[in-house]
């Protein structure tokens, strides 16, 4: 765990350092905020920061406040300045005294939940991702126990159902059990050409087991989706989960492209999941922003221009190319949104849309603000 928030701290000081650009604050942002119950650091800091997500560059630290990062209800985020260097720090009143104390806000890691604490981002909307799906090779599925039949032989069982499972082999002191189903496969672009870059395994439920054999026994406890006859399980998870994330930009420069979303049949809008075909291979680390682009389209020139020459003095020579009315012009990209990754695999990531100037699309591209 240690070693886990020293690299993050790590990667965290090294992505300052590539912000050379000083930080812009918003023209209307107010000289204080007090902090509501539903709030995140990423809507507050939007309230002071023309770019939200470098407000861990202004926040210090201060060691002798105890979790000065976090931030609760009724607390007052005002911004001072330190020379030319907006700062945001937060005034929380005293219990029982009249009287408060300020703090400098400090980025860090957390893996305590505090009850009352905000969070950076919207945390419920990304809570079911944050431990399943699960990104497998294409066979690695083929070796996991996998459910023969149900109670009375079901097609499909829900919650409260037992079912039978073969290849379980019991394992001391594990009896919870999550189940998945290979799901599509994710693809991405390579010089015009597909390449796989894994499967999402979808999570189905969870099944606790009350008699391991062959076949063994359990009792499907949840499910989002129908439990299904050959339908595959492993042990729930039991990583640590990140439910706090410090926003960072990216060490070196990575494109990609968006190659999925949850739940999205055309428009993907703010707060909603999406898949990256850029992973921990390529540099992605928990935290990173990046930036949506939507390549310009193609138009055609009706007007035209024809060349333009001069030869008369003062008018030095100048030979213009001719602009033909008809011919293709590709106009510049631009930015459709800010995107937040909170989970990585090796060649994939899942981001949040955080911001969404207009609506973004499927193989939009995504690159290093």
């Amino acid at each position: 765990m240690l070693n886990k928030i020293v690299l993050m701290l790590l990667l965290f000081t090294s992505s300052l350092m590539l912000s050379a650009q000083p930080v812009q604050v918003n023209p209307d942002h107010p000289d204080q905020y007090v902090v509501q119950r539903g709030d995140t650091l990423w809507d507050i800091s939007a309230r002071f920061l023309a770019e939200p997500w470098r407000w861990p560059e202004i926040w210090r630290v201060n060691p002798q406040i105890e979790n000065p990062h976090l931030i609760y209800p009724g607390d007052i985020v005002r911004m001072s300045y330190d020379g030319d260097m907006p700062i945001l720090t937060v005034e929380r009143p005293g219990s029982g005294t009249g009287t408060g104390r300020t703090v400098k806000l400090s980025p860090s890691i957390r893996s305590v939940e505090h009850d009352q604490a905000i969070y950076s981002i919207p945390i419920d909307v990304i809570r079911q991702f944050l431990t399943r799906p699960l990104i497998v090779d294409e066979n690695e599925m083929d070796g996991w126990p996998y459910i023969v039949s149900s109670y009375e032989q079901h097609l499909v069982a829900g919650p409260g159902i037992e079912i039978y499972i073969r290849g379980l082999d019991p394992a001391p002191g594990i009896r919870n059990y999550s189940i998945y189903r290979k799901g599509p496969a994710y693809i991405s672009k390579v010089d015009g050409k597909d390449v796989l870059l894994g499967y999402e395994a979808i999570y189905v439920g969870d099944a606790e087991v009350s008699n391991f054999g062959d076949p063994s026994t359990a009792i499907v406890s949840d499910s989002v989706r129908e439990v299904l006859n050959g339908d595959r399980l492993i042990p729930q998870p039991e990583d640590e989960v990140y439910s706090n994330f410090i926003p960072s930009i990216p060490n070196s420069m990575i494109n990609g492209s968006i190659i999925s979303a949850q739940d999205v049949l055309t428009e993907i809008g703010q707060y909603q999941v999406v898949v990256m075909d850029r992973g921990e291979a390529d540099g992605v680390a928990i935290g990173n922003v990046f930036g949506v682009y939507q390549s310009g389209r193609t138009v055609m020139d009706k007007v035209g221009a024809p060349e333009k020459k001069y030869n008369s003095w003062p008018i030095i020579e100048y030979l213009g190319k001719s602009k033909a009315a008809g011919e293709p012009v590709t106009l510049p990209e631009v930015r459709a949104g800010v995107v937040m990754v909170f989970r990585i695999f090796d060649r994939v990531s899942y981001g949040l849309v955080m911001e969404a100037l207009r609506p973004v699309h499927l193989y939009d591209t995504v690159k290093s603000l």
